[in-house]
């Protein structure tokens, strides 16, 4: 794991760029926010390719689902605070007719940190993976944001990209990201961490913290929410009997929900989850927030620590 922080939005913009070369039939679709999440970079190489549609997310959604009717892969995306106003068009227009439309959802979680409680998105996994015809991916470091971006353009279908807006550590730079298989980080035989975007890191440090106290902790990303990778959770709950999720989100609908609804079907565990606790937050540093509402390698650490002793 490296020390310097990226992007990922700059992994996603990476993506796009390189993508365009090989995908002519490419198309990126914004809406005002293409600087900031670097989806205009596309736009400065492939003018013909790129739609800005300006503050109208909705028109954004109903663009894109237009280019992929007529044989496009297209590319969206925005603020996810913003993008949640146009929640009927993903649904009527995009999933329901199961179209190639590959959205980005910035800025979200509790981390958006001094935007404050109205901007901190804490409910779009819940929302976006109920929905039908729709896979969730959410990357942890700049090379997952890349990998999964360039696989979600080369797969037919709806996407959901959630990217944050801190930058993070490298931790997949020779890693294979693939959607749909959780990325093994750490092995351990006390207790399974399962996490998710920013909290990824936040989990290794967990498990380094565990490790001097005499606890072997695995360490999983899993970075695909839907389709989830049941046989990685299934093996960790059997092979360590504890499981702990970690992510920047509502406790409801989001990652440990969904590896709860894979456990208590197919191999019931002792569990806890590290999350947004029903809450809106407030403004402040993202390490600040975090530390606020609990996302934190300290409470990984203490809640691993008493399950392993209990």
């Amino acid at each position: 794991m490296g020390d310097e922080a990226k992007s990922m939005r700059k992994g996603m913009g990476e993506a796009l760029i390189e993508s365009g070369d090989s995908v002519p039939g490419l198309f990126v679709v914004g809406a005002d926010t293409s600087e900031s999440l670097t989806t205009g970079n596309f736009g400065e190489k492939f003018a013909d390719r790129f739609i800005n549609v300006g503050i109208a997310e909705q028109n954004m959604i109903g663009v894109a689902a237009g280019l992929a009717l007529y044989g496009k892969t297209a590319v969206c995306g925005t603020y996810m605070v913003f993008l949640e106003r146009a929640i009927d068009q993903i649904r009527n227009t995009v999933c329901y007719c199961n179209l190639d439309v590959k959205i980005i959802g910035a800025h979200t979680g509790i981390s958006v940190g001094p935007d404050g409680g109205s901007h901190q998105v804490i409910e779009d996994i819940a929302i976006m993976r109920a929905l039908p015809n729709m896979r969730v991916v959410v990357p942890s470091d700049f090379y997952s944001s890349k990998a999964l971006t360039r696989e979600a353009i080369s797969t037919k279908g709806p996407f959901f990209i959630r990217l944050i807006r801190s930058d993070v550590p490298d931790i997949h730079s020779n890693q294979e990201i693939k959607v749909g298989k959780a990325n093994v980080l750490r092995e351990g035989n006390d207790i399974a961490i399962i996490a998710c975007g920013i909290m990824v890191h936040e989990a290794l440090k967990a498990a380094d913290m565990l490790k001097s106290d005499g606890i072997s902790a695995q360490v999983i990303d899993c970075h695909t929410i839907k389709p989830i990778d049941e046989a990685t959770i299934i093996k960790a709950a059997e092979n360590t009997g504890r499981i702990i999720t970690a992510e920047d989100h509502n406790r409801h609908g989001g990652l440990g929900s969904a590896v709860a609804e894979v456990l208590s079907t197919c191999r019931p565990t002792m569990m806890r989850m590290i999350a947004v606790n029903d809450t809106f937050g407030e403004s402040g540093k993202d390490t600040e927030v975090m530390a606020k509402y609990g996302i934190t390698a300290e409470n990984i650490f203490k809640n691993a620590k008493e399950m392993v002793k209990s």
